[in-house]
């Protein structure tokens, strides 16, 4: 018999709503067809890997030496944690050393092993809402409690809001910018409030909060928006990131963890996310990928397929008449569902799948009375949606 909790969860129309709508996809394109479905429903990237990625994928698959493919330290291959470590000081702007880093299975693993090197059962991780699904379940796997926090109205940081939030339970903070769902980027000044918050509230009660930053669409922005370094601001800070959506490698599940070095702690803390990896029953990443990431995590690549298609389809929304907040990163628009729904983002999202539009609840991020919108699809997909789109709004001004 299965837990009672894996039966609630398996109950709950909300949970993995993203994978459900694109279940109810396959279903749909195989009934009216796939260009009469307008599928926004996965954020899985349509880039191709660059081509630095694909040779030094034959690269890699031709080395036939002894134990090529063997284990290596839990942590990862020594060279890997080394090019992640010179990749992190680019971004954040301070020295990092391969001590730093922790490679993992993808970004999830990252995060769920950071977690659970930080929380004991009962404690609680503190996130501004709306956010990635996910969440919620790493914190519980480990006995936590997810608080969510809203964002002010433009899905920026409310930093008060949060630190009212914080109490001797806190183990940690997450945020992701840009942000899954809203495609918000947190600017220096948010950064720098939150940090300065968590800092008083260390010194306050003896105990910092982590600050994790999940950044896997860091390399995904627009209109000269940057994002900023958080390790100048903050000593107990840590990035988990994969090569998921900036190399469209999400498949592959390649990621890390890497630590601030100015941790006091933090020794300690990558001796416990990496014994954490390996209870979670990773072991190490995968051994193949992370030679490919060693030898091309800095290849350049063209978003700008994104930009025009995030443009595409906000002429769509403002042709339908719906309401969303211009996205400065990622490949989502988080948009609110018509005023006559209220908050019921569930009802909304059954109105636009009637007229075989598939988008996500905002529920499912923790935020009711939104959608999310992924256009990470074919640029055909985003213009012949807007009758679609149209046709849907005014079947709810007709109700």
């Amino acid at each position: 018999m299965i837990s009672e909790y894996f039966k609630n969860l398996l109950a709950d129309k909300n949970a993995s709503a993203i994978r459900k709508m694109f279940e109810e996809g396959k279903i749909l394109k195989a009934k009216y067809g796939a260009d009469k479905v307008y599928d926004f429903s996965l954020g899985n990237p349509d880039l191709d890997p660059p081509k630095e990625v694909l040779d030094a994928i034959k690269e890699v698959a031709q080395d036939q030496s002894h134990g090529a493919h063997g284990y290596m330290s839990n942590a990862g291959y020594d060279e890997c944690r080394a090019a992640m470590a010179q990749k992190e000081s680019q971004e954040q702007g301070v020295q990092v050393d391969s001590s730093c880093v922790i490679m993992t299975v993808g970004a999830a693993s990252a995060i769920s092993s950071a977690i659970k090197a930080l929380i004991m059962p009962g404690e609680e991780v503190v996130v501004p809402s709306p956010f990635f699904a996910e969440y919620t379940h790493y914190v519980k796997n480990h006995g936590g409690a997810l608080v969510p926090v809203p964002t002010k109205k433009d899905f920026s940081l409310d930093v008060d809001a949060i630190k009212a939030a914080l109490n001797s339970k806190t183990v940690a903070v997450i945020i992701n910018s840009p942000n899954n769902p809203t495609g918000k980027v947190y600017s220096a000044g948010e950064i720098k409030a939150l940090c300065q918050a968590l800092k008083d509230f260390g010194k306050k009660s003896g105990r910092f909060p982590y600050l994790i930053c999940d950044e896997p669409y860091r390399a995904i922005v627009y209109d000269g928006v940057e994002v900023p370094p958080v390790f100048p601001e903050y000593e107990y800070s840590i990035i988990v990131t994969s090569f998921a959506k900036n190399l469209s490698l999400p498949g592959e599940r390649i990621g890390y963890i890497c630590a601030n070095p100015a941790n006091p702690e933090k020794s300690d803390f990558i001796a416990a996310a990496t014994m954490a990896f390996r209870i979670l029953g990773c072991v190490n990443a995968p051994a193949f990928f992370q030679k490919v990431v060693a030898k091309s995590w800095n290849a350049p690549v063209d978003y700008s397929s994104y930009l025009k298609r995030r443009n595409l389809l906000m002429d769509v929304l403002d042709k339908a008449g719906i309401e969303y907040e211009r996205p400065q990163g990622a490949f989502y628009i988080f948009a609110k569902v018509p005023a006559a729904f209220g908050d019921d983002d569930s009802a909304f999202v059954e109105v636009l799948e009637r007229h075989l539009i598939l988008c996500a609840p905002g529920r499912g991020f923790g935020m009711k009375g939104y959608f999310r919108i992924a256009y990470c699809v074919d640029e055909k997909t985003i213009v012949n949606s807007r009758d679609a789109f149209c046709a849907a709004v005014k079947d709810v001004e007709r109700q």
